[in-house]
């Protein structure tokens, strides 16, 4: 099933200088740079990149898969030098277009193998943990599933929230469907098309639970722990319950970075994806507020977060996640 591509009116910033520009980055040592991740962590990683390089930084910002369609849209016209996603399924939907250049082996070797497709085309730089918040004033934590998948069970009719449409759920969705098959992924979805409530967010789930509306929800780690940084501004009565046991709900999903295979400044753009990887940028990653996970070898993640070898995650090719099938697959079932 074929999805109509959208062209972006984009946000176009600029690292460091506070305004904005018209052009597309095409002078030498101006990188153009299309990020889905979120912009205060991109800018926080990226800090003192041009002043230790003399390379300026121009940024499109949008959602994934507006970025990852528009890419493939514009092929080898397009203006981008560096792909930066928030989930790693539009980054290997770029990738599967032949549009990205395969990475320099001392980046990838930068970041645990985990955390990397197997194509060596892009190279992850942050990652979360999907998890399962719930209100322990509505249900035990011996009453949650022992498997995210056990929510399409009848049982739960009404008792989940999800955010079908964001890039996250859908992320979340490609991994069961790498683990399990198009059949078992298909008869899960059916069975939260029937149960689950639909919310617009992570952030609307959250808020949800901590209510009661619903006792349970999917969604990643990061939402909760940030709101716990905040004093419980929207979730002061949710917990979070980690599923573990390689099950299907430990999936850690990964943000990519990628160079262009049409790029004219290649070997800038590759120094930009090794500094996104390197120790500087992932100890500013650890250290910030976002509360994701720094993915570079050697480097511990923020206190607060449990350590990600503790959440016995499923193994995942993260260049194995098919987005194109997954949004085929929930408009089948009608959750989008």
């Amino acid at each position: 099933m074929t999805r109509p591509r959208r062209v972006i009116a984009a946000l176009v910033s600029t690292l460091g200088a506070g305004v904005v520009l018209a052009g597309c980055g095409s002078d030498d040592d101006v990188l153009t740079v299309y990020s889905a991740q979120h912009e205060s962590l991109v800018r926080t990683m990226l800090e003192g990149f041009t002043e230790e390089t003399g390379i300026e930084l121009e940024f499109r910002d949008a959602n994934d898969s507006e970025l990852a369609n528009q890419i493939v849209q514009e092929g080898d016209a397009s203006p981008a030098d560096v792909f930066l996603t928030e989930n790693s399924p539009a980054i290997d939907v770029v990738d599967q277009a032949g549009l990205l250049a395969p990475l320099d082996q001392a980046t990838l070797d930068q970041v645990g193998e985990a955390y990397r497709p197997s194509s060596g085309n892009w190279v992850g730089f942050a990652a979360r943990s999907t998890a399962l918040i719930y209100n322990p004033s509505e249900i035990a934590e011996e009453e949650l599933p022992a498997s995210m998948l056990d929510l399409a069970d009848p049982a739960w009719q009404g008792r989940v929230g999800i955010a079908a449409g964001g890039a996250d759920f859908q992320a979340i969705v490609s991994a069961v469907l790498a683990l399990e098959g198009e059949d078992a992924t298909r008869e899960w979805l059916t069975g939260l098309q029937r149960n689950a409530e639909i919310y617009a967010s992570n952030t609307a789930i959250m808020k949800a639970v901590d209510e009661g509306e619903v006792p349970v929800g999917i969604t990643y780690h990061y939402y909760w722990f940030r709101d716990q940084a905040q004093n419980g501004l929207i979730g002061d009565d949710a917990a979070l319950h980690y599923f573990r046991n390689q099950d299907p709900g430990a999936f850690v999903s990964v943000s990519g970075a990628g160079v262009l295979a049409s790029s004219d400044q290649k070997e800038q753009a590759q120094r930009l994806v090794e500094y996104l990887t390197g120790a500087a940028a992932q100890e500013r990653l650890a250290d910030s507020s976002a509360l994701e996970y720094a993915v570079g070898t050697g480097i511990a993640s923020a206190d607060a977060l449990p350590p990600l070898q503790e959440l016995q995650a499923p193994e995942v090719d993260p260049g194995d996640l098919d987005a194109p099938l997954v949004t085929e697959l929930m408009q089948e079932v009608g959750l989008l």
